[in-house]
C-alpha cells in the first residue's frame, strides 16, 4: 500500500513536492504527462489554483484526475476568487472526491493576471480560511452549523522568507496557530537568508518545505525579482546566468546546489519547474536524490 503524504511527513525523509498547473483549456494530456515524468521522484503534487491570477481549469478537476492516475495530490485553494460559502463548499466537495491534502493561500491580485478587470473577492484571507478549516475538521461550519461526516484534511500554508517583511512573518505565526501541518515557501536562491528565516521560526514546530524554481535565463531572474513578491535572486547568480553559454544547464545546476544545501536545513523542497517537468529527474540526480520508495 502506498504511503500518503501525511505518512511521509511523519518520517525523517527529505520530502519532494512539485507543482502541476491545470491547463488553460480542457485537454489534460500534458498534465498527465508532466506528472508521469516525476511519478517515482516526488512525494506529492501541488495542483495550483489560477496561479498568478491567470484563468485555468479548476484544481478540483485536475486533482481528481491525478488521484485516479495514482498520484498523491495537494490541492491549492486561494481566497481571491471565492466568498466564504464557496470556499467551504469546495472544501467539502474536495474531500468527498478523495482529496486529503490542502494548501491555502490568499492569492495574487486579479490585476496581475490575464483578466485584470476581474473583481477580486477576498472575503477572507488565508489566516481566516485556515481557521475555518480547523473548525470544519471539528464538525462545524463558519456559522456554527453542524457538518455531517466532517473532513480530516492535512493542511498546509505558504510563506516567503524575507525577514524584512515583518507583517508577513507575523502572518506566518498566525497561520501556525491554526494548527497547520506543513509550510511551503517561496523560491529560495539565497541560502544564508533562508538559514536566518529558519532560525527565526525555530519555535514553530511545523515542517518547512522550501521552494525552488530552476532558472532558464538571466532575464527570467530579473523578471522574478521585479514582479514576484518574496523572490530575490542574488546578483552573483544573475551574473553567472548572463555569462554562461548554456543558461538552462546552469540554472539546473544552481537549483541542484540549492537543494543540496536545503537538505541540511529543512524537511523538504517544493519544485516549481514552470513547464519543465522533464528536467526535474536530472536536477534531483544532480542533488543526489534517488527514486522514492512508494510502499
Amino acid at each position: 500500500m502506498s504511503l500518503t503524504f501525511k505518512d511521509k511527513l511523519k518520517s525523517k525523509d527529505f520530502l519532494i513536492t512539485s507543482e502541476i498547473s491545470p491547463p488553460k483549456g480542457t485537454d489534460l494530456k500534458e498534465v498527465i504527462e508532466d506528472a508521469e515524468h516525476i511519478r517515482e521522484l516526488v512525494d506529492a503534487l501541488n495542483v495550483t489554483d489560477n496561479q498568478r491570477a491567470v484563468m485555468r481549469m479548476s484544481p478540483l478537476a485536475v486533482s481528481r484526475t491525478l488521484l485516479d492516475a495514482g498520484h498523491e495530490v495537494i490541492m491549492q485553494l486561494t481566497c481571491r476568487d471565492r466568498n466564504r460559502l464557496a470556499l467551504q463548499s469546495d472544501l467539502l466537495g474536495a474531500y468527498a472526491m478523495g482529496i486529503r491534502n490542502i494548501c491555502v493561500m490568499t492569492g495574487d491580485h486579479t490585476t496581475k493576471g490575464d483578466h485584470p478587470k476581474t473583481k477580486p473577492v477576498y472575503d477572507l484571507d488565508s489566516v481566516q480560511l485556515l481557521s475555518i478549516i480547523k473548525k470544519i475538521k471539528k464538525g462545524y461550519d463558519l456559522a456554527g452549523n453542524r457538518i455531517d461526516n466532517p473532513p480530516d484534511f492535512l493542511v498546509g500554508a505558504v510563506s516567503n522568507i524575507d525577514q524584512s517583511k515583518s507583517a508577513q512573518m507575523m502572518k506566518l505565526r498566525k497561520k501556525a496557530k491554526t494548527g497547520i501541518d506543513f509550510i511551503q515557501t517561496q523560491a529560495v536562491y539565497d541560502i544564508g537568508k533562508f538559514e536566518v528565516f529558519m532560525e527565526s521560526i525555530s519555535d514553530i514546530e511545523v515542517p518547512v518545505i522550501a521552494g525552488v524554481i530552476p532558472l532558464k535565463s538571466a532575464k527570467m531572474a530579473r523578471f522574478m525579482n521585479r514582479n514576484i513578491p518574496g523572490i530575490n535572486v542574488p546578483d552573483d547568480i544573475i551574473d553567472t546566468m548572463e555569462n554562461t553559454e548554456k543558461p538552462l544547464d546552469e540554472g539546473m545546476s544552481v537549483c541542484a546546489q540549492t537543494i543540496t544545501e536545503l537538505k541540511k536545513l529543512c524537511r523538504g523542497t517544493h519544485m516549481m519547474p514552470i513547464g519543465k517537468h522533464n528536467n526535474i529527474p536530472k536536477i534531483l540526480e544532480m542533488a543526489d536524490i534517488r527514486k522514492k520508495d512508494q510502499c
